[in-house]
């Protein structure tokens, strides 16, 4: 091999190297070096781990007449040739066939993939009409195998390892949640064993005013208890697809006006504001919706305290999107992905209550709606979720 042969290989490998996308790579490299080796059709089957089938997993037509999609049914009988062999095949046609038209003489060669030391799939070029395959030619397309099934073997080093990323972000929220629900449950419960202990000392005379201050602690302290404890439910029966949605009309703008009044009451300095469109009526789950808007409220409440809500509604010929901004701190850009994943807190904010349960329930109502739910925000300028739900959902 001379030195510019080696220096263009060196550059074409750079570059499949270079690419992000497993698929972009292939393109890149039987692309390159089809000046050196040329073909009509190539695929790439791998073995299904679970029905022991083959599937094509990559496919490209360069030549005239064919597309690689839908002729890739012309390798997989020589691909499990190839893998039961566990070598490379050549198939010609046969001197003397008779055939002349070009798409009816299959030049076939075919090598065997290893992925992570085992035989797991094949890779199939075609040319249509010839010519046949020298030595150099074979060289060539092992070569190109050789390096797909890196690419391929790559492909899945990155899924195993986003998997356990993925796995061991759980497994954090995990600890933290019950890290943090253990702290929940122990605050209320401290309150209404405290001041139920107080009650009943035998040795102290509490009057009036005194006692019904103390019962109203042990009764707001029991909701957040019982709150707290719904929501661990939910979440579960969400996460199990066992909650049951019942659907009926709802008019939506006034649904959210009566969430509004009831978070006044309890909230009455806080400052509402409301830009809403006429809306037709919406095919939905008046309670579920009202429990994803209430939640939004609190999350609001509990880390803009003090800031104007302002909610926006719009209706399209397909969906109506409902904005609910806050004019609060914000989220950092980097945490925005994870906010609607279970048991998911913002790191900073250990210090407000809270389970990291509220967004994950809001999210999973929503898409049982058909909807989308997602949250865009600027530092020092607040936070906006933005829900779309489609007219007329699939129920």
């Amino acid at each position: 091999m001379d030195l510019q042969t080696l220096s263009a290989l060196h550059k074409i490998f750079q570059e499949v190297q270079r690419q992000q996308d497993w698929r972009a790579s292939l393109d890149t490299l039987f692309v390159s070096l089809r000046d050196s080796f040329v073909f009509d059709n190539t695929a790439i089957y791998l073995v299904d781990p679970l029905t022991k089938g083959l599937d094509v997993v990559y496919a490209r037509a360069v030549g005239r007449g064919k597309t690689a999609e839908a002729d890739a049914v012309w390798g997989e009988s020589l691909a499990n040739e190839v893998i039961t062999k566990g070598e490379m095949i050549l198939k010609e046609p046969k001197p003397g066939s008779g055939k002349t038209v070009r798409l009816d003489l299959a030049y076939l060669l075919a090598f065997p993939l290893y992925i992570g030391s085992k035989l797991n799939g094949a890779l199939v070029f075609v040319r249509f009409g010839g010519p046949e395959y020298s030595e150099l030619h074979i060289q060539t397309a092992s070569l190109q195998a050789f390096w797909a099934a890196a690419l391929i073997e790559r492909r899945d080093l990155q899924g195993a390892r986003a998997e356990l990323d993925s796995v061991q972000r759980q497994m954090r929220l995990q600890d933290d949640f019950v890290s943090t629900i253990s702290h929940e449950l122990r605050t209320p419960l401290g309150f209404i064993k405290g001041y139920s202990t107080s009650l009943l000392r035998e040795d102290t005379v509490w009057d009036e005013a005194t006692q019904r201050e103390f019962l109203t602690i042990i009764d707001e302290e029991a909701d957040r208890l019982a709150r707290l404890i719904e929501d661990m439910l939910e979440s579960a029966r969400l996460q199990s697809n066992t909650l049951q949605f019942k659907f009926s009309p709802v008019r939506i703008d006034a649904l959210v006006r009566d969430v509004a009044t009831r978070i006044n009451m309890y909230q009455p300095r806080l400052k509402i504001t409301f830009d809403f469109e006429p809306l037709p009526p919406f095919r939905g789950d008046g309670t579920r919706l009202a429990q994803v808007f209430e939640n939004l409220f609190s999350n609001a409440i509990k880390y803009a305290p003090d800031s104007e809500i302002s909610i926006g509604m719009r209706a399209t010929a397909d969906n109506i999107r409902i904005t609910f901004t806050d004019k609060g701190e914000g989220i950092p850009e980097d945490y925005l992905p994870f906010i609607f994943e279970r048991f998911y807190r913002v790191p900073g904010e250990r210090t407000v209550a809270g389970t990291g349960l509220g967004l994950y329930i809001c999210k999973q109502i929503i898409m049982a709606h058909h909807g989308n739910i997602w949250v865009e925000s600027v530092l020092g300028e607040g936070v906006t979720f933005i829900i779309e739900l489609p007219m007329e959902p699939m129920l």
